[in-house]
């Protein structure tokens, strides 16, 4: 256990995300999602939902401001406007750490390749279908 770090950012979650650098992506997906086959570097977070391990990476990770998109969310089917209650969630959630940055919806084809190129993934126990979410890193600016 460390101070100020989230319990849920195990030993092997933060040392991804701090040796992820600016413009990796790391995606965060569902119970369902086939992780094994598309995440090039593993990590489970089995007994957790999206949304809290959501908060516990947004609250260490910064997101990149150099690009118009950062933040990717799967859709339901083909429906790239539908708002399932954990997209809502979601977006809430990404909202209080990174309001400036919008959540984009990406259809099934274009998420699971984009899930496919990430640095990593964590799968999580989250129930709920479509419950998925691609971060990009990005830059701790220097004080001046």
């Amino acid at each position: 256990m460390l101070k100020g770090i989230d319990p849920l950012l195990s030993p092997k979650l933060l040392a991804t995300l701090r040796a992820m650098g600016h413009g990796d992506e790391i995606a965060l997906v569902d119970g369902n999602y086939p992780g094994l086959e598309h995440g090039r570097r593993l990590i489970r977070l089995d007994g957790h939902g999206v949304i809290p391990v959501l908060d516990a990476v947004l609250s260490v990770l910064p997101i990149d401001d150099f690009v118009p998109q950062a933040i990717f969310r799967a859709t339901v089917r083909q429906d790239r406007d539908a708002v399932d209650p954990v997209h809502a969630e979601m977006i809430e959630c990404c909202a209080r750490h990174v309001p400036e940055i919008k959540v984009v919806p990406l259809l099934p084809a274009e998420f699971y390749e984009r899930v496919q190129q990430a640095h990593a993934l964590i799968q999580t126990s989250e129930p709920r279908l479509y419950g998925n979410i691609i971060l990009r890193k990005g830059v701790i600016y220097p004080k001046v």
